[in-house]
């Protein structure tokens, strides 16, 4: 009896790896660290966000809408937590990324508007900041293009037959992924471009980003 106990369980063991079940395990895996990579990218930003803020407070006549902008995407973004089960979500999921959406759109217009201000412009501080922002905005594009590949991965196993029926059984559904037309948004990370040209006249910088 007990040997053909052993005998069964080995078929079934057999049967899961065949019909796409341990797939299914490396797949959820490989999504779950690629939203980790994500989520640990824009903590990155929104860290930055504050000194960020402060550095050009300093300059007193740097305008007040454009900050208070970024300031408030960023305690948007930060306002929704962003748990592991998020991305099982795709309303939750949506939400999250046009918050993290805004806060881009936000930074980027700072680092335009900062372009008519030679002091701050010449701020080390500022300088620093404003590389740092830039590099992390190519690195959560990285993340986000590894996170979309890892799940278009996944969801093409719970579409496709016969591992779709080990979907339905075990509860694999699809995962949602960055829309595409967010996408043209998040390859253009802030640009830093500080040079010793004159500063722009605050009208032309007006209908940058508009």
């Amino acid at each position: 009896m007990r040997r053909s106990l052993m005998v069964l369980l080995a078929a079934a063991l057999l049967g899961l790896g065949g019909c796409g079940y341990n797939t299914f395990q490396t797949a959820d895996e490989q999504v779950k660290a690629g939203w980790a990579e994500v989520l640990n990218q824009y903590q990155r930003r929104a860290d930055l966000v504050p000194n960020l803020v402060s550095t050009v407070k300093a300059e007193a006549k740097f305008e007040q809408d454009t900050l208070t902008k970024v300031i408030e995407a960023r305690a948007k973004a930060t306002s929704i937590q962003a748990t592991p089960e998020l991305i099982n979500d795709p309303a939750a999921f949506e939400k999250f990324q046009q918050a993290q959406g805004q806060l881009t759109g936000a930074l980027s217009r700072l680092m335009v508007v900062a372009e008519n201000y030679p002091n701050l412009k010449a701020n080390q501080a500022f300088r620093d900041l404003a590389t740092q922002l830039e590099g992390t905005e190519n690195r959560i594009t990285v993340a986000r293009n590894r996170y979309i590949k890892a799940v278009q991965e996944y969801n093409v196993a719970v579409r496709s037959f016969p591992a779709n029926l080990t979907a339905m059984v075990f509860g694999y559904k699809e995962k949602p992924s960055f829309t595409v037309e967010n996408e043209k948004e998040i390859s253009r990370p802030p640009t830093v471009s500080f040079d010793t040209a004159p500063a722009r006249p605050a009208s032309a910088a007006s209908g940058v980003g508009q």
